[in-house]
């Protein structure tokens, strides 16, 4: 089992940078994926980005390229997403999640075995 807490989310202005924070517990070594997904309202969740333990090699959706960055601590169990140039859009609860299949996809919900509770994120305009 791995647990997840996210944190860091809140309410800013379009335009403005926020860090959301996800700590990872339990059998730790099994979380070769960690992502980032958000659902805003009336949407299905998508994923943001994600990041492979094994060689630190980062994915992205084209929504949040060149403003978004995903990055890990593994001595710590902690994945960052630092988002930047954030906009109405982005309206949305982020959830971080691990996959313990080292070689797995990285973009689909489906694969991916644990999830956190989620954080809030709401850009104003």
């Amino acid at each position: 089992q791995v647990q997840l807490v996210e944190s860091g989310g809140g309410l800013v202005q379009a335009g403005d940078s926020l860090r959301v924070s996800c700590a990872a517990s339990g059998r730790t070594n099994s979380a070769y994926i960690m992502g980032w997904f958000r659902q805003g309202p009336g949407k299905e969740r998508e994923v943001v980005a994600a990041i492979r333990r094994t060689d630190m090699s980062t994915y992205y959706a084209d929504s949040v390229k060149g403003r978004f960055i995903i990055s890990r601590d593994n001595a710590k169990n902690t994945v960052y997403l630092q988002m930047n140039s954030l906009t109405p859009g982005d309206t949305a609860v982020y959830y971080c999640a691990v996959e313990t299949n080292p070689v797995g996809p990285v973009v689909s919900a489906l694969y991916y075995d644990y999830w956190g509770q989620g954080t809030q994120v709401t850009v104003s305009s």
